[in-house]
């Protein structure tokens, strides 16, 4: 089963796998990664908790890139730098938003989940 993205020193552990569908079933809007056939409802807790986990540490993931890209295109230190207001736009956050997802992307490209580590969300 997945772990919930970790936070501080502890080690990252990998979500359970995400299994692409075949384009048909995908075109279902019933079918969701086979959980419509599972019939044990002991199974489909597990399966579906599962998905669950690992969907959340995708999404943890991702935020992770979006806060790192923000804060690359924030520098001041480039020449194409964009303004808060730009990067919230793009990213279709607020500007206040913005500025916390960039200090976040800040922490983490100087390696820090340390004692002033903020979750942006």
């Amino acid at each position: 089963m997945a772990e919930p993205t970790p936070r501080r020193n502890e080690p990252r552990l990998r979500p359970a796998p995400l299994l692409f569908e075949p384009a048909e079933a995908a075109s279902d809007p019933e079918h969701f990664f086979d959980l419509e056939s599972i019939d044990d409802p002991r199974a489909l807790l597990a399966r579906a908790t599962e998905l669950t986990l690992a969907f959340r540490a995708a999404a943890d993931r991702a935020v992770e890139f979006q806060a790192m890209a923000a804060a690359q295109l924030a520098d001041p230190r480039r020449f194409d730098r964009l303004t808060h207001a730009d990067i919230a736009e793009r990213a279709d956050w607020t500007e206040d938003y913005a500025k916390k997802m960039i200090e976040f992307g800040r922490d983490l490209m100087r390696g820090g989940e340390g004692p002033g580590h903020a979750d942006p969300v």
